[in-house]
């Protein structure tokens, strides 16, 4: 098994990464000082797939289980969602110490994470990311949400987890978009830290879409280890946290205009693309390393092109971005594969020029 141990204070945990750690879940909650009841939130196709497994490792360690199903989609990230949650939390008396799991991906851990940051001030959080995306990006680093209007992650908390359980295993039931969606998280960890990684990735494409265990848990535990370790510098995304919204600026721009029908991996691909045109437009990253990161991109099996959506509704979108600041919006740039820059001199005007006529 590797661990990746974030370590911020009091608020320090583990994220665990093997394959079959699922049925210890359990266990594992008892090793870290947890007992009595517990819930478990998933959407239907993963309570069907792990739901009994999960809710059988912990009752069989004596506790006292709810489990709760909340529909699939994006549109779930709602605060009505988490009002209904709410009142399931009562009926079951959970407590201050009642810790909630969130079993999914990233719609559940995001949803699952914002109810028990607020529940009563504050419930343990356990993550049990279900997706690539969920287990290299999203489960990590304490950011949970619920989307609001067309807004993705407009209102949420900085919550850390009290655990992170990545069960390599569960990959093996992903769909081919499903996987491509978590490499485009991947492949943006290499571009903003980690060059070894990205040629890692490079290297082991084949591989890593034949579901290749070994290579995934290399894969979730390099992600792992690059996201822990900007977390730790910068909790609260004041500064080099920031360095992983490369592709999430217009990313989730693009998300929004879609009325989130592009999914999230899909938009960050096509965000990095724009971004690091900018960055080439502003003679930084050179063309040969374009190349190559639009041809990671496609071999990855995300997309290249840009949807059918309104220009001018995507570059609205990005000025209510949650990075701006002083009315400026604030991007990571890639300056070579393996380093990132932030910056907040790129005009309205450039972003434009980058979009407009993409797919022609």
């Amino acid at each position: 098994m590797k661990k990746v141990r974030v370590r911020l204070g009091i608020n320090s945990y583990d994220i665990l990464i093997d394959s079959g750690l699922l049925p210890q879940t359990g266990a594992r909650l008892k090793e870290i000082g947890f007992s009595g009841r517990v819930v478990i939130i998933t959407d239907p196709t993963v309570k069907k797939l792990y739901g009994d497994t999960l809710k059988q490792t912990l009752d069989d360690s004596g506790f006292e289980t709810l489990l709760l199903e909340v529909p699939e989609g994006e549109e779930q990230k709602s605060l009505e969602t988490a009002g209904r949650l709410y009142y399931e939390l009562t009926d079951f008396y959970a407590e201050r110490t009642t810790p909630i799991l969130a079993l999914g991906g990233g719609v559940i851990g995001d949803l699952t994470g914002f109810v028990a940051a607020t529940y009563m001030r504050g419930v343990p959080l356990i993550q049990i990311p279900t997706t690539l995306l969920a287990q290299v990006d999203s489960s990590i680093g304490g950011k949970v949400a619920v989307n609001h209007g067309q807004l993705k992650n407009k209102i949420g908390a900085f919550y850390q987890p009290r655990l992170v359980i990545s069960d390599i295993a569960i990959l093996k039931s992903l769909t081919p978009g499903d996987l491509s969606d978590g490499l485009a998280e991947a492949i943006k960890h290499g571009v903003i830290l980690d060059k070894e990684f990205f040629t890692y990735i490079e290297k082991n494409l084949d591989r890593i879409k034949s579901l290749d265990a070994g290579v995934l848990e290399t894969v979730v535990f390099r992600s792992a280890k690059i996201k822990a370790r900007v977390v730790e510098k910068d909790e609260r995304d004041f500064n080099l946290r920031n360095i992983l919204n490369f592709g999430h600026t217009i990313g989730h721009a693009i998300e929004s205009v879609s009325d989130l029908r592009v999914q999230h991996g899909e938009a960050v691909a096509i965000g990095m693309l724009a971004e690091a045109r900018i960055s080439s437009k502003l003679g930084i990253f050179k063309e040969n390393e374009m190349s190559r990161l639009e041809e990671v991109i496609a071999r990855a099996g995300l997309p290249i092109q840009i949807p059918a959506l309104q220009l001018e509704e995507i570059i609205k979108a990005i000025k209510h971005d949650k990075k701006i600041l002083q009315g400026k919006i604030r991007f990571a740039l890639p300056r070579t594969i393996g380093e990132a820059f932030l910056t907040d001199e790129v005009s309205p005007s450039l972003v434009e020029e980058v979009l407009t006529g993409w797919n022609e």
